[in-house]
């Protein structure tokens, strides 16, 4: 436990010096003896194991069979078939998995981290990697903390270590803090530590490196999350099932009609053929194609917006998240506090009005330790804050600080809330004191009005303190000014008989288009939970602003969680918003809670604190400038931190999962207009041929099939994407194509049998391609949604219909196929019940409730 050890016995414990750090030469052998100061990744899986997992999947191993038994049945062009989809399938997984990961590289490699450390007794610059147990590092303001140190000199240090601990207000540090050796404290109550990943805001510091890589407090969580098991998505274990029960159906058609044909006395060969290849047929062979290409055009198309997809089912996933619960700070706002409001002279003006008060303005710069560099300025995000606004009012930085050279200060601290400086401005001496209302303003007994000092009267104590409660209930951090002029640097006259100046109101503002996000959320049906360290009133504040939460009742406070069971807790989740003061624990059992109730959740975050919950969720969306373990846990990397990418990705989800859904409902509607068809048939006409050979089953379930099925998986975003929930479909489309095929077979049968079966293929394969414009939507009119919009579909269809011409009319395919030449009258027929299709789903759309809705809702705007 180094934070008990002194320094003494850290440097015998380490085998270092902590005035000189340690030599080269032992720093090299160190490294080479225990690794590198780096997490342990998960061992990358080989080539092989990646292509063998894109085949552990029911549907597959089912394809796989359908192809053994194609080969068996001598269909070797079928087999042929079946092989390249799930070649071309795991081939495709493998190169997304591939370009995700590498993005992954590429992101760490821009985000790692460097250390300064002394060496020979020289200061030197290295990669944070390189740091080594006993190493002597340097800490300054806008450092990460690049391994676990012990601290062994402090400087008004203060530590942001929310990534680890999940406090967002800043900690102190002190070397000097010494603890009993028999005393265990919780990492935030160590102060004389400084833990890897962690943020300096303000101070500097040196200290001793105590633990490196997966010996640190974030590698131990990592160690943890190591063996959490892999959970299957949604739409994998729907797959899954569905696989199983295509598998069962196939054996049960054969077996079936086999039967049947035994009892009717057809021909048992020709019926075993042609149960097999309709039981082949019943499973759809484009699909896990048609998942992949989905799915990979995803990914392609979020990596062009902000958002790196580690595992290709994260998309689908996301498309049909119902809850989104997301962190406050750096996602939902800026994580850059900024003054929106300044009180002065009785009134509480918005910063677009500029400060003509020099005091209010130069006060505020003064008295802080905020530094500014050539690119920005660093420190305390208050001071920061404070320090940009004044900058934008006018300051001069270089030319104040000669004009006021500080020569005193009482650095702030969390029991006297306030803190002050003094500076040198002539014969006299100016002090100013900024601080919390309650600590500063009894301190005061004149007011600054109006450019002149006068009495501070109770009345205007009282608009004070109202002025400040106004701010206070808007969500903003109120700090106030005052100041006096002393002769001396007695610091018993810094802190009295001041003189109040103003108010500055600060906050973490929204990030611009949050608040349109959010609502497009929930136009979505999809809820938004905000997850927060803040006190309850401004967080309702900011939920307020984004339209997140209205009321109190909204919210759940951390100590309130801890009095509900799980199950009640899943029953308030129903109505909660936000959740306060919330710990990671909090986060990890929030969505446990929101799973238990059948909800599909998404949980962001960007700390080691939030590896938990991010693994725990259906979906983990870390933040590109967040810890290597939120990012290495998560399936959704947002590279620009931005709740709206979030929402972005979730509509391009939606628009995937819809097109496999699409997909999926047109080939089991084929599939089961095939099935319908002839085994109706056989069990209704037992002295009429079967209405379709073995080699036309296979025919419309390789080329019918397959190709729209694929186009609509390439179709373009639907508009009305984001206005419902996604609803389930039917395919009550295949019992009516499959009804259709038998009206055609009876009436060719006029004809004769030939005719009869080239018009049950006509009338099957046909529908079928008609069918594949009315999925372009579930729920609108495809004249609505645009005819022309998948030019892709519109090809398919037209090459498909001009195909079926071909297998008719061409003496070479009337012989594989078995068709025969049809008049006019019998393309008449074929055309009329196949287009019967679009006008059956029109008619049903125009009583579907969310056209409806749309129209109620045109109405009502």
């Amino acid at each position: 436990m180094p934070y008990r050890q002194t320094i003494q016995e850290l440097e015998a414990a380490t085998l270092t010096n902590a005035r000189e750090g340690l030599s080269e030469k032992e720093a090299a052998a160190r490294l080479q003896r225990f690794g590198g100061n780096e997490l342990e990744k998960k061992k990358e899986e080989s080539l092989l194991k990646k292509v063998a997992e894109q085949f552990n999947d029911p549907m597959i191993l089912i394809l796989i069979l359908g192809a053994v038994i194609s080969i068996f049945l001598h269909e070797v062009m079928d087999s042929v078939i079946i092989v390249a989809v799930i070649t071309i399938n795991a081939l495709i997984g493998v190169f997304q998995e591939w370009k995700a990961e590498k993005a992954l590289h590429a992101l760490e490699k821009m985000t790692a981290m460097k250390a300064v450390v002394k060496r020979d007794g020289q200061l030197k610059q290295i990669d944070a990697a390189e740091l080594v147990l006993g190493d002597l590092v340097f800490l300054e303001a806008g450092n990460f903390v690049p391994a676990d140190l012990r601290l062994i000199e402090t400087v008004h240090l203060k530590v942001e270590e929310s990534s680890l601990t999940g406090e967002s207000v800043p900690v102190d540090k002190d070397a000097s803090a010494r603890y009993p050796k028999d005393q265990t404290l919780p990492l935030a109550d160590q102060k004389n530590m400084a833990f890897s990943s962690t943020i300096v805001l303000d101070g500097n510091a040196a200290g001793l490196v105590v633990a490196t890589g997966m010996d640190s407090e974030i590698g131990k969580i990592a160690k943890l999350l190591q063996h959490e098991e892999k959970l299957l998505t949604p739409l994998q274990r729907r797959l899954a099932e569905l696989s199983k029960v295509l598998g069962a159906l196939s054996v049960i058609i054969c077996a079936a009609i086999f039967v049947i044909a035994v009892i009717q006395k057809r021909d048992l060969f020709e019926m075993l053929l042609t149960s097999i290849s309709l039981a082949v047929a019943a499973i759809p062979e484009g699909l896990p194609a048609v998942v992949t290409i989905s799915l990979a055009l995803g990914v392609q198309k979020m990596s062009d917006h902000h958002a790196i997809a580690r595992k290709l089912h994260a998309v689908e996933t996301l498309g049909q998240v119902s809850v989104i619960c997301t962190d406050k700070t750096g996602t939902l706002t800026q994580n850059r506090m900024t003054v929106v409001a300044y009180y002065l002279n009785g009134k509480i003006q918005s910063v677009s009005q500029k400060v003509t008060e020099r005091r209010l303005k130069e006060g505020f710069y003064l008295c802080g330790n905020a530094k500014l560099d050539a690119e920005d300025v660093i420190g305390d995000p208050t001071e920061v804050a404070l320090m940009r606004w004044a900058l934008d009012n006018g300051v001069d930085a270089a030319q104040i600080i000669r004009q006021f050279p500080r020569v005193a200060e009482i650095p702030f601290d969390s029991r006297r809330k306030r803190m002050s400086t003094v500076h040198q401005t002539g014969l006299e001496k100016i002090v100013y004191v900024k601080g919390a209302l309650e600590s500063v303003l009894p301190l005061c007994t004149h007011l600054w009005q109006d450019g002149r000092r006068v009495e501070l009267t109770t009345p205007m104590r009282r608009q004070i303190e109202e002025a400040a409660a106004q701010m206070a209930g808007e969500a903003l951090r109120v700090l106030v000014l005052a100041t006096r002029t002393v002769a001396s640097l007695d610091e018993s006259q810094f802190e009295t008989r001041l003189c109040f100046i103003g108010m500055a109101g600060m906050i973490d503002p929204p990030k611009e288009g949050v608040k349109e996000a959010i609502a497009l959320a929930h136009k979505a049906g999809i809820d938004v939970v905000m997850i927060t360290g803040d006190h309850p009133e401004t967080a309702l504040a900011i939920g307020r602003q984004l339209g997140i939460a209205q009321s109190l009742s909204q919210v759940l406070t951390s100590v309130q969680m801890q009095d509900l069971s799980d199950d009640q807790l899943a029953q308030a989740c129903q109505h909660i918003r936000i959740v306060a003061r919330a710990t990671p624990q909090d986060k990890v059992r929030i969505v446990k809670a929101y799973r238990l109730d059948e909800k599909i959740v998404a949980m962001t975050g960007d700390g080691v604190n939030d590896a938990p919950s991010l693994k725990q969720a259906d979906v983990g969306i870390a933040m590109g400038s967040g810890t290597e373990v939120s990012r290495q846990t998560s399936d959704l990397i947002l590279t620009d931190d931005n709740f709206a990418t979030i929402i972005s990705a979730v509509e391009e989800g939606r628009n995937i999962y819809l097109n496999i859904q699409k997909a999926v409902l047109y080939l089991l509607s084929c599939n089961l207009g095939e099935i319908t068809t002839l085994f109706l048939a056989i069990v209704l006409m037992p002295v009429a041929p079967a209405p379709l050979s073995a080699i036309q089953i296979l025919w419309i379930n390789l080329v019918t099939d397959a190709f729209p099925a694929l186009s609509l998986a390439a179709e373009p975003q639907d508009p009305y994407i984001m206005d419902q929930k996604p609803r389930a479909a039917t395919v009550l489309n295949g019992l009516y194509i499959g009804t259709i095929s038998l009206v055609a077979f009876k009436f060719g049968s006029a004809y004769d049998v030939r005719t009869a079966h080239t018009m049950t293929f006509m009338v099957l394969s046909i529908a079928q391609l008609f069918h594949s414009l009315n999925l372009r939507s579930l729920d609108h009119s495809i004249f609505r949604v645009g005819i022309f919009r998948n030019k892709l579909l519109l090809a398919t269809f037209v090459i498909g219909v001009a195909l079926q011409v071909m297998v008719v009319n061409l003496p070479i395919f009337q012989l594989i196929l078995k068709t025969a030449a049809l008049d006019w009258v019998c393309w008449g027929v074929v055309f009329g019940l196949s287009a019967s299709l679009i006008l059956i789903n029109e008619i049903s759309k125009l009583f579907n409730p969310v056209n409806h809705n749309l129209h109620s809702d045109s109405r009502n705007s």
